[in-house]
């Protein structure tokens, strides 16, 4: 059995504080970018493994990193000046019994399925160079990880960390993440082809006053002017508005690319639909977590989940299964108003066995009443553990 405490959630909820911060970075902002890339690598190292190995071998691909480009956006359509240059840097084994696997090629041509896919704007024959810098691990967490793996037993952790998790999403955090998956589906640029991909939302909430402010790259050729730019905006903002107010009996307040100066033609338009093209930098790790926010109000993980290895590396596992518990308590246990949990690993150590699993609970009676029924469901989720990784290759995980 797992070393399980549950307590009580003794401060008041996040959503009645007096202020609340809430960010997401959406998909074609240059951190998403590489979360992206790095985990859709993960996934692909993992298939190839499987087919060759006949098992997940050790891999960490995480530690991607993007340099803007050089570009000149103008009104009904500009150029790339200079390409955007991506790393994807990590740990991989290349070879098994003598065979080369080929973990480079599968990089570059994972990337560019992932960019063509997501950022349709962008030509990844001259607007992106992707670089693979994939290299063994190092002996001791190689063998680490074959000691479990080739023998088909409990996953041994590779790493001493922890992982965090809560439920459920107030509703600023409903509003910053829905906003711009909905901004960003496929459905809203069928009918606004000119909104790119890289949209950031903050949301700000002061007492019962909500402030969401979007970033938002324009697609040049999409916009032939200044007052072309204006009028699209207003349709962009007038939609936000309206998405965003259904999620909450709050006062909200939507504003969209504040820095935009259109006495002086400056107004926040690209080639490519992602700021990554002009200056804008990223790197994998330095932006969403793995429930697809950024919250300081809450528990959070500084890891880099995306690119881990599925298997073993708790910096992945451990954040996702804490969100999977906290979501499962709250669904499951109608007493329960709001979970956090709270995760720790000790390297070497299987899984399963983490050192502690601190589960705090907000609920509307007394805890004693459901206190083997959150351990139970806790104790499910860490049992669970080995087989984690089928989700990962599955996509069921928002890590970016």
């Amino acid at each position: 059995m797992a070393n399980i405490t549950i307590g009580s959630l003794d401060f008041p909820k996040v959503s009645e504080q007096p202020v609340e911060i809430v960010e997401r970075k959406g998909t074609g902002h240059p951190d998403t970018i590489c979360d992206a890339l790095g985990e859709e690598l993960s996934i692909a190292l993992s298939q190839l493994y499987r087919e060759e190995c006949g098992a997940i071998m050790h891999h960490n691909v995480d530690k991607a990193l993007l340099i803007g480009g050089i570009a000149d956006p103008q009104f009904g359509g500009g150029r790339i000046i200079s390409p955007i240059e991506i790393y994807l840097t990590g740990r991989a084994i290349n070879e098994i019994n003598g065979k080369r696997l080929p973990v480079e090629e599968l990089a570059i041509e994972t990337a560019h399925k992932w960019l063509k896919d997501n950022i349709p704007n962008l030509d990844i024959s001259n607007h992106i160079i992707v670089y693979p810098k994939l290299k063994p691990g190092s002996k001791d967490l190689v063998e680490l990880f074959e000691r479990f793996q080739l023998k088909g037993e409990v996953p041994l952790a590779n790493d001493t960390s922890f992982g965090v998790g809560y439920a459920p999403f107030d509703d600023i955090e409903n509003i910053v993440y829905q906003l711009e998956r909905k901004l960003n589906s496929k459905e809203f640029k069928k009918d606004h082809p000119y909104v790119g991909e890289d949209i950031k939302i903050m949301g700000v909430r002061n007492g019962d006053n909500i402030r969401i402010t979007i970033a938002m790259a324009f697609v040049d050729r999409y916009v032939s002017s200044v007052n072309d730019y204006i009028e699209k905006k207003e349709a962009v903002l007038k939609y936000a508005i309206e998405e965003a107010q259904k999620l909450t009996d709050r006062n909200v307040e939507v504003f969209l690319n504040t820095a935009d100066d259109p006495d002086n033609n400056s107004v926040y338009i690209t080639v490519t639909g992602t700021s990554a093209e002009a200056g804008d930098d990223g790197q994998i790790g330095r932006g969403n977590r793995v429930n697809g926010l950024i919250t300081p109000y809450r528990p959070m993980s500084l890891e880099a989940a995306a690119g881990k290895n599925p298997v073993s590396h708790i910096g992945k596992i451990y954040n996702t299964a804490a969100m999977d518990m906290a979501e499962r308590i709250v669904n499951e246990i109608p007493e329960v108003e709001e979970v956090y949990v709270y995760l720790v690993s000790q390297i070497g150590k299987p899984i399963t066995e983490p050192q502690v699993c601190d589960v705090k609970l907000r609920t509307n009676k007394d805890i004693k009443g459901i206190e083997e029924k959150v351990r139970k469901i806790a104790q499910e989720e860490i049992d669970n553990l080995p087989n984690t990784w089928q989700k990962f290759l599955e996509r069921k995980f928002r890590l970016y």
